[in-house]
């Protein structure tokens, strides 16, 4: 009898465990880590991104959550380093064992951290930093961007570069890989339209290190050159200090045709507010005003009741990330990180900036883009962008066999 009874209270000690397990498993949250760079004169940017993602968190745990689980999030600053980025990934991965990793600002980061995904298993969804090499040559499974890479928003600066009055262009970009891979591109697709235009030689461009902080030789370099046509792929902290410098220096005195890739982020544009020139063609992955489809309206209408001002590329990039890893964790059911990744190659969904589909042969985001030409608008504290040309997913994207991709 007390051999039956050891037995049965065994069983129902196994019985007890196990239910306690499920009831905690019931209970365990969604964890996705976060890496932006935080600190320095590109941190705006992941302030506004924080901001996106916590948005995004709020409305789907405020809504039961991702398959009844509540989403917590982990924050870790990059320093815009690619060093930093695999450290701070690794530790997302190991120590908080996320489900997901979201984010990344700089291109160089992107490169560091793209490969090292695969041997983490883990899905990597990129929201800003742009270089085509993540979705490219360098691309694998566990790598997708929710938002337009250089190739895209390069395709629409030519097309604007091709209806202006320069034929002799030049540029001002970061001396790494965006700076670079900008101008290769920008000066590709414009030759494609046409073929006449002029593109000055490497030795008389300007890349600027990251840290610079006084761009005068570079504004003087480009200013007394032969080019009449200027490509901006400066972003952040070195934009507001070019453009503050350049004005100064009577840079925008209408002699030259100005494009300014990221000049529409609006963490530049609440920095510089009146400083911004008027009339100059700018580019961004995301305008709040872009479109007045219901979802744009209530994403921009929370997120300024929330923040107290209107969201950026960067905010609306983080936001989108979540919300596409959400719809992938319902369709696939749990948060198993293989089965996520299915469900993300080829996954569309509507979001404030329209449709996107993330191509299942690259993992990179379709979704059409918009660039505009800053105005004064005297009810909005900061420039606008009036006209604004929109630009089809479809026209800018170009087709997987010219991006080297070979998935895994």
């Amino acid at each position: 009898m007390k051999k039956v009874r050891f037995i049965c209270s065994a069983v129902l000690l196994v019985a007890l465990i196990f239910s306690g397990i499920n009831a905690s498993a019931a209970d365990s949250p969604v964890k996705l880590g976060f890496v932006y760079i935080m600190s320095g004169p590109f941190a705006t940017y992941g302030q506004f991104a924080k901001q996106g993602a916590e948005l995004a968190i709020d409305e789907i745990n405020k809504a039961g959550g991702i398959n009844g689980h509540k989403i917590e999030a982990f924050f870790e600053d990059s320093a815009g380093k690619p060093d930093v980025g695999i450290r701070v990934i690794r530790k997302l991965v190991y120590d908080n064992g996320v489900d997901a990793v979201i984010g990344l600002d700089s291109s160089g980061v992107a490169s560091a951290v793209a490969p090292i995904m695969k041997e983490l298993k883990t899905p990597l969804i990129i929201t800003h930093a742009a270089t085509p090499d993540v979705t490219g040559k360098n691309c694998n499974r566990h790598v997708f961007r929710i938002s337009l890479n250089e190739n895209q928003n390069m395709k629409m600066a030519a097309a604007i570069a091709a209806d202006m009055k320069a034929k002799t262009w030049t540029t001002i970009g970061p001396d790494y890989s965006f700076g670079h891979q900008s101008w290769e591109y920008f000066e590709k697709y414009l030759k494609e339209k046409r073929p006449g235009d002029v593109f000055l030689p490497r030795s008389e461009v300007a890349f600027s290190p990251m840290n610079t902080t006084d761009f005068s030789s570079y504004i003087t370099k480009v200013m007394s050159s032969k080019a009449d046509g200027v490509l901006i792929s400066l972003w952040g902290g070195n934009l507001i200090d070019f453009v503050r410098q350049a004005s100064d220096m009577g840079f925008f005195d209408g002699k030259r045709e100005v494009l300014l890739t990221l000049g529409a982020a609006t963490e530049v544009l609440y920095a510089l507010k009146d400083k911004m020139p008027e009339g100059v063609w700018a580019g961004t992955r995301y305008w709040f005003a872009g479109n007045d489809t219901p979802e744009n309206q209530a994403f921009v209408k929370a997120y300024k009741e929330k923040y107290g001002v209107s969201p950026s590329y960067n905010a609306h990039g983080a936001y989108a990330a979540v919300m596409a890893f959400a719809a992938a964790a319902k369709k696939a059911g749990g948060q198993d990180k293989e089965k996520i990744v299915k469900a993300l190659e080829g996954s569309s969904l509507t979001l404030p900036v329209g449709k996107v589909t993330i191509r299942p042969e690259d993992h990179q985001a379709i979704t059409d883009g918009v660039w505009g030409k800053t105005a004064v608008d005297p009810n909005a504290p900061i420039r606008i962008l009036k006209p604004i040309r929109h630009f089809t997913g479809a026209e800018i994207t170009p087709p997987v066999s010219e991006t080297g991709c070979k998935m895994d």
